[in-house]
């Protein structure tokens, strides 16, 4: 039976145009079918096995690192001479972070409670635990500063106080103690004599309150009923907005817990979260485009106006009384102990601070503090949050323990929590918002181009099918061959 070749080859012109159609269709609702995905799994719900469990537990390995300013010279401190300090550390404590009491309420937000836990990591550190290093004591400097205002008999009182419970400017305690608490018979008498003094009732430590703690009762969005919304903090602790600061605008709660953000962001994006820690919402802006392991993400990093004070960002007033820019006044809500919180090194900062403290060398690369995310989810991929506690000292007359000091605010430590998405989380990232996405693109573009070849071989083997039919004898040789290459295409 003879085959109608004419007819075949307008088969193969219908199905080429067919498969442009489709090819064509696909590079509409690909991204749309890529969409509607993220924003099934990107919404928190216990349905979406991956992504809640990952919400939930935080798998990724974080780490909080630690460095100290070791007192160099502290006899000449107290003769009111320029601090000097040696950077001790990193001492690194691996962070496990899981979240419990998960309520889900109808107004689509779910509260939860976050338990925070540290265990030290030897083999990253460069020292032990053990190591003694001497940093400014709080309980002296910090309270002198404090009760300064008081009558001038009961500063005396106060400093004979500290002589009986000996306790002197400057602590020489291991990191261990620093960090977790040591016994001290000022802090007993103090939780005896005057409850809710100081903001622990056992060991007196920087870090005493983390460990096996939570940072507070959160509540926010799922995303269910608006994308935009998922992960946005509704309140925290029963409220909608603080009370440590003196404007409506720095007393927000903006922005999301800072675990994670609303997908589909792009370069006009920022990264607002709340910080319980730092007892304020802060805002990170975009800085550059990046990739990690194949994935691309946005890096966000810490505006210069972020510490600034109130003179030179006026929407920073509200966090007053400010010293220079580069700190935050956090003793509104710390017990009304004279700290600031800045970058580490004071990087971003006053450069007149640099000039009170000696051993000081701030940097981009090991100082300041990033997020890298992808935009697409909102996922955070590589993190790393740096941040310096300092103490306001100064000479305080009648008590003694402050000697000659000069008016100086003291680096005591600075520390960089870290986390980012590695192993088997990375390679099923990287699978479905890499790979399949790629996939799909080079499907949809390959329909088409497919679609068009067959359309193009197929028209001109017909041409060439219908001229074989007026061809003359002498061209019969010619059309052998022309026969011979359409029966080897087709």
């Amino acid at each position: 039976m003879a085959v109608n070749k004419a007819k075949v080859a307008v088969g193969f012109i219908v199905v080429g145009a067919l498969t442009v159609f489709f090819g064509t269709v696909l590079t509409f609702v690909g991204p749309i079918i890529i969409d509607d995905q993220i924003v099934k799994n990107t919404v928190i719900d216990p349905k979406n096995e991956m992504s809640y469990t990952m919400w939930k537990d935080v798998p990724v390995p974080f780490f909080m690192s630690v460095y100290f300013f070791h007192i160099l010279n502290p006899k000449e401190i107290l003769s009111g001479e320029k601090p000097m300090v040696e950077q001790r550390g990193p001492y690194v404590y691996r962070k496990r972070i899981q979240k419990d009491n998960i309520t889900f309420h109808p107004n689509f937000t779910v509260s939860y409670k976050e338990y925070r836990q540290y265990h030290f990591e030897p083999s990253m550190s460069v020292g032990n635990e053990s190591d003694v290093v001497m940093i400014p004591n709080m309980l002296v400097l910090g309270a002198a500063v404090m009760l300064e205002k008081l009558p001038y008999p009961i500063r005396l009182l106060i400093s004979a106080t500290f002589k009986t419970f000996k306790e002197g400017p400057f602590l020489n305690k291991t990191v261990e103690e620093l960090m977790w608490g040591y016994e001290s018979g000022l802090v007993d008498f103090l939780n005896k004599y005057l409850p809710g003094m100081l903001p622990t009732s056992g060991k007196f430590g920087l870090f005493s309150e983390f460990n096996n703690s939570n940072t507070g009762l959160f509540t926010i969005n799922t995303g269910k009923d608006d994308i935009r919304n998922v992960h946005k903090v509704d309140s925290w602790n029963g409220l909608t907005e603080l009370s440590y600061w003196r404007t409506p605008e720095c007393n927000a709660i903006n922005g999301t817990a800072g675990q994670m953000w609303p997908p589909f962001m792009t370069r006009e994006s920022t990264l607002p979260f709340y910080s319980p820690d730092a007892c304020r919402s802060m805002e990170l802006v975009y800085q550059r485009d990046g990739v990690m392991n194949g994935i691309p993400l946005y890096r966000f990093v810490a505006p210069k106006t972020l510490f600034a004070n109130g003179s030179d960002y006026a929407p920073n007033e509200g966090f007053c009384p400010c010293r220079q820019s580069g700190l935050l006044n956090v003793s509104s809500c710390r017990h009304d102990s004279p700290c600031f919180i800045s970058h580490p090194h004071f990087y971003n900062a006053d450069p007149v601070l640099l000039d009170y403290v000696q051993g000081l060398h701030p940097n981009e690369d090991e100082h300041g503090l990033f997020i890298d995310i992808h935009p697409l989810t909102g996922v955070p991929l590589n993190v790393s949050i740096r941040l310096q506690l300092n103490l306001y000292m100064k000479r305080v007359s009648g008590i003694t323990e402050t000697g000659q000091i000069s008016e100086v605010v003291m680096p005591m430590i600075w520390f960089e929590e870290s986390g980012y998405i590695d192993g088997p989380i990375l390679k099923t990232f990287h699978t479905n918002l890499v790979i399949l996405p790629t996939v799909m693109e080079f499907m949809q573009y390959g329909f088409i181009v497919l679609g068009l070849a067959t359309v193009v071989i197929a028209a001109l083997l017909l041409r060439r099918e219908k001229s074989l039919h007026t061809v003359p004898p002498a061209s019969l040789l010619t059309s052998c061959i022309l026969y011979y290459l359409y029966n080897m295409l087709t």
